[in-house]
Parts: C-alpha cells; structure tokens; sequence
C-alpha cells in the first residue's frame, strides 16, 4: 500500500483494518530519476520511507514547516511496511525511478552504492547546503562508506535489554552495567524458576545481538567484504539458543508465532527481550506491566560491543534536483521544530540542535534518553563494523532460518549450513 500527497496540504490517513500500511491516495512523480519542476520555478521531489500510520503523521506534520521554509519546493510522500518499501524501492530503482530522498539504513548502503543508486551528498556538503557538523556521539561518519556520504542519520539506537520490572523484581534480578553473560544465564534461571514466565523471549533470530556478543569477542558479524565468523561459532551460539528453549529459559518459539505481531514480553511469555531501545514504547503501548532498559551482558564485564545504530536519509544519484533534496535533508536533521513533532520515532534525534530540542517528558522516552547518555558517559560505544554487499539479505535469511529452527523446522547442523550457503550466494553476487 501506498499513501501520496498531491497538491493539496493537508493529508488523509485511512488505516487498513490492524495493518500498518495506509491506503494509498496515488500522488506520485512520474518524471525520470525522482522529482520535476514547472513554470514557476517550484520543484517537486519525492519522498519515500517504511513505518507505520503514526510515522506518516509525524513525518506530513515536518514537510508541511519544510514547505513554508522553502516555498518553490513541494515534497510527495510514499510510505509503506518495511518489506514492502524495499520490495517497491527495488523495483524503482531498477527501472531507473527511485524517490529522491529516501529513509535507509546501513545494510543497504554499499548494496545500491554498487548499483550505482546513491548520491554521494560531500558535493552538497562543500557548497553548503548539507551541514554535517553537530551530530552527537560521532553519527557524522555514520553514513560514509569508502569516502562517500551516502546517508545523513537522522536518529540513534543502541542494542538493549528490555524487562518487565515487576518480573524481574519477584526474580531477585537486578542487571548492571558489566554483568556477563553467565549472570544474564543465571538471571534466567532465576525467572523461570521463580516467577513461572521464561526468562526471555529467545535468541534464535536476533542478527545484532549475536553481532555484539561476537564483537566481545575479537569477531564480528561482517567484515566489509563477507562473514566474519564461523560455521563453528554460530553452532555454539544456535545450540545455547535452542537448550534454553528446551530447558524453559527462553519462550516457546510455536507461542510466540501465535501472538505476533504482539511481542511475547509484552504477552508475558517472556520476562526479557533483545532489541533496540527506541523500540520501549512498543512494550508499554502492548503490555500491561511497566518495563526497564538493561544493559548487555559482557564476555569480560567490560566490552559490550555497542554502537548507536540509526536510520539514515539518502538521495538517488538520478535525482534532478540534487540542491534542493540537500537542503531537504539538512532541515529534516537539524530543525529544532522537526524534532518536537518525531520524537524517538526513528530513534533519539543525532544532532545535537534536535536533542536538546525534544526533551520527553514521559517515564519511556526518558528512560530511552538516559539509556543512550548512560552508553556514552561509560566508553563503551565502538564504530560500526562496515556492511558488504549483501548484508541486508544475509540478515533476513538469518531472521527466517533463526525461526525455523526455533519452530523445529530445521536441526542446529542443518540451519548452520543453510544460512552459509544463502550468505555465500548473496555476498558473492
């Protein structure tokens, strides 16, 4: 699905049913490589993200206060879920028709940046229509790939633990900064034990929690042209995973597929989940209990392997208007006013002008922004490790084949070898 926004300024939302997709209203672009221009001088450039309902509102919300700045541009939107924004990006850039701006992210960079897609933005940068000064905690290099900016973040997230509190409180578990991966066992145990709800809700799929443990360990999940692990390690890794499911540490992968989309912490199926801070307000919005951020446990009680992570805004390398989709680009990061309307949507703002513009107010997105200070303040963040070609599809085939072993679908050796061969392909293509 689709939703487009003509002529007119004001946008209507229709929700489909529970779905996060919105029908579509048709307003597109149909000149080649992105937007147009006429008579007047106003040109036209598109833009595309993946989200939900709220997001697209949020987002309208921003190009309207980008249109009053910048009257002779007019901004068309295109949004749908994840899969389907990439399944429809795919097509369009193929077709030599991608959106001008679009949201990204860093498994798809070197991927389009070798098929020629992406903008590289440092032209923009030296004649001043992109600022690339003022982001927090390093995210100004977060989009350059082998010397080119290819995407400007416009938000940060970080891997964290998030459990409810009243589980974890009856459990006698407090985690802290520095516990290992054997207290979190123990913490396990102690959930399951005593409070009668698995300790987690498994570790079968989560592609970047694996890439932190094999961080605090002297590897990585990649490494800039292919894995950067081995068949060995990621049968350790599965084997532990699918132990716990047995033992009743982590939840029962077959009741999980039946509440989704619903998480099973907030189903209380699990005590715990792994996933990205900003995704807290999912848990309260669901759930009935009241959650907090843990920190990862360690190797060592020191590396945690952390990054900030973040959603990125890229341009097309056919755009016909590569000055105004900078400008475009350069207000969407670095206006106060933008940042009042996202929030945490995509995460915690990058800049510093947009942090300090939104301060929540709410016990969630604090504890977020606390969460995310708490990282930096310790020295734990490291770079990111750079993402080959491919990466986005080795990260799905490790999400699938992840829950087909955890539904029973596949032995540890079978899931392991089925994984290697669908990254050898991907990452050799």
């Amino acid at each position: 699905m689709q939703q487009g926004r003509g002529v007119e300024r004001r946008t209507v939302l229709k929700a489909a049913g529970a779905s996060l997709a919105v029908t579509g209203l048709g307003a597109t672009a149909t000149a080649c490589g992105g937007g147009s221009g006429s008579g007047d001088g106003t040109v036209t450039i598109r833009y595309a993200w993946w989200g939900a309902e709220d997001r697209a509102r949020r987002i309208n919300k921003t190009i309207d206060l980008f249109e009053k700045k910048y009257p002779k541009i007019r901004v068309k939107t295109d949004f749908q879920p994840y899969t389907d924004f990439w399944k429809k990006f795919n097509t369009q850039a193929s077709g030599g028709n991608p959106p001008d701006v679009f949201q990204n992210a860093i498994g798809f960079l070197r991927k389009y940046d070798a098929k020629n897609v992406l903008l590289d933005l440092k032209e923009q940068v030296k004649a001043g229509n992109l600022r690339m000064e003022g982001f927090r905690a390093g995210l100004d290099t977060f989009g350059e790939i082998d010397g080119k900016l290819l995407g400007v973040p416009v938000g940060s997230n970080s891997m964290a633990l998030v459990f409810d509190k009243p589980v974890y409180a009856r459990a006698g578990v407090t985690p802290e900064t520095g516990w290992t991966w054997d207290d979190f066992d123990e913490a396990m145990v102690r959930v399951r034990d005593r409070t009668g709800r698995a300790g987690d809700s498994g570790m079968y799929g989560v592609m970047y929690l694996y890439d932190l443990y094999l961080r605090q360990n002297g590897k990585a999940f990649f490494t800039e042209d292919g894995l950067g692990f081995t068949e060995a390690d990621l049968t350790r890794w599965w084997t532990k995973a699918e132990k716990g499911v047995r033992s009743g540490l982590f939840a029962d992968p077959k009741k999980v597929a039946q509440i989704k989309p619903k998480s099973a912490l907030s189903a209380e199926l699990a005590g715990s989940e792994f996933t990205w801070d900003n995704f807290t307000v999912r848990y309260t919005s669901e759930g009935r209990s009241e959650y907090g951020l843990a920190p990862i446990p360690t190797t060592d009680g020191k590396r945690t392997g952390q990054y900030l992570g973040s959603l990125m805004l890229s341009a097309s390398r056919r755009t016909q208007h590569p000055v105004e989709v900078a400008k475009f680009i350069d207000f969407m990061v670095h206006d106060p006013e933008v940042a009042k309307i996202m929030g945490y949507d995509r995460g915690v703002p990058a800049t510093t002008a947009q942090y300090e513009a939104y301060r929540p107010t709410d016990a969630v997105n604090k504890a977020i922004a606390a969460y995310e200070e708490s990282l930096v303040q310790a020295g734990v963040l490291e770079p990111i490790t750079p993402h080959p070609n491919g990466a986005d599809i080795c990260e799905a085939a490790f999400l699938r084949i992840g829950e087909e072993l955890g539904l029973g679908k596949r032995s540890v050796p079978d899931a392991v070898e089925q994984f290697f061969n669908e990254s050898k392909t991907a990452l050799s293509s």
